[in-house]
């Protein structure tokens, strides 16, 4: 602890509030079996997951947004006219123009003048939005941001491609962050992109690459991923990234008192653990019982640390994640 008396963060960085929201719709393990024609037991061994929540077609993204924005200020007695900047940090748009936090700040009670932005970074989107916010407010362009991850992957699914198709969760999250007091922050904070990876995980439509002009069909509208190749790429770089990111925040593992992955799968989080070597007690998996949540994973996961109290000050923390692209995304914060 002396060490990180003595370390001021290069980046100061209050987390002040955090809220999450689920869809009504819980799907058990047991539902999916009969859903897929599988017998009882087969969905829970393959993906791992006990249940996870499925919208209906009729939910909203930017409500299911707002609902997590809400919680976050509800919660900690926030005013939303306190809030200067909402940033969207979602994978998936709720439509290709306008962005995802006009949206989302016209459904919400923010002012209607308030600012907003989106940044997509797929899985990692919330990281980098934690970052760039955390630079805004130290460069005094806004004092309280308010990031909100929201996903309804469900909503692509192919459900033709097994694998896939069982992971996945809808939820959204939202953090709010201010400058802070000098004493938490960003104590480091790395992204690489690996463009050899960009086709093993993707969805092809909805730009102006597959589209009605251009060609497309059904089947470029729901995710695809290659997920041998994926995991065989990304396994042979996340050493390396972790490296990084540890030598860049001056600590050692030991430090570390909470790791927060991206609930990518069972499979994926274990082999993350057990090779860079994370105690079990300082790995955070919530992915039994929500699945994957695209870019809301993270943020989700923050907030069950932050309700439960295993956040404490001067107590570091890292968050770290992969996501098509193939990006790493990862961070070391001291709250």
């Amino acid at each position: 602890m002396d060490r990180l008396k003595d370390f001021s963060p290069f980046i100061p960085m209050k987390i002040i509030a955090t809220g999450s929201a689920l869809p009504k719709n819980k799907l058990t393990a047991t539902e999916l079996d009969q859903k897929l024609n599988k017998p009882e037991g087969y969905s829970f061994q393959r993906s791992g997951i006990e249940y996870r929540y499925h919208a209906d077609l009729h939910l909203s993204q930017a409500d299911l947004a707002v609902q997590a924005l809400n919680d976050a200020l509800t919660r900690n007695n926030i005013s939303p006219e306190s809030i200067d900047l909402l940033i969207c940090a979602s994978a998936i748009p709720i439509q290709a123009l306008p962005y995802s936090a006009a949206h989302i700040i016209h459904a919400s009670s923010l002012p209607k003048h308030t600012a907003g932005m989106d940044i997509n970074v797929s899985c990692v989107s919330f990281l980098t939005a934690l970052h760039t916010a955390a630079c805004l407010v130290n460069m005094n362009s806004y004092r309280r941001v308010a990031i909100v991850s929201a996903e309804l992957a469900s909503r692509g699914l192919d459900w033709n491609d097994e694998e896939s198709s069982m992971i996945f969760g809808d939820g959204a999250a939202c953090a709010i962050i201010e400058k802070g007091n000098g004493k938490s922050g960003i104590l480091s904070y790395a992204l690489e992109t690996h463009p050899e990876g960009l086709e093993l995980c993707q969805i092809r439509a909805g730009g102006t690459r597959r589209n009605l002009r251009s060609g497309m069909n059904d089947s470029d509208f729901l995710f695809q991923m290659q997920s041998k190749p994926l995991f065989k790429l990304a396994a042979s770089l996340i050493e390396p990234f972790f490296a990084k990111l540890m030598t860049s925040a001056g600590l050692s593992l030991a430090q570390i008192k909470t790791v927060i992955p991206h609930q990518a799968s069972h499979l994926s989080l274990e082999h993350m653990r057990r090779r860079l070597m994370i105690p079990e007690e300082a790995f955070i998996n919530i992915y039994r019982y929500r699945g994957n949540q695209i870019a809301a994973s993270i943020p989700s996961a923050l907030h069950e640390v932050v309700i439960s109290q295993q956040l404490k000050p001067e107590q570091p923390c890292m968050l770290i994640g992969t996501a098509a692209g193939l990006t790493f995304a990862g961070m070391v914060i001291l709250p």
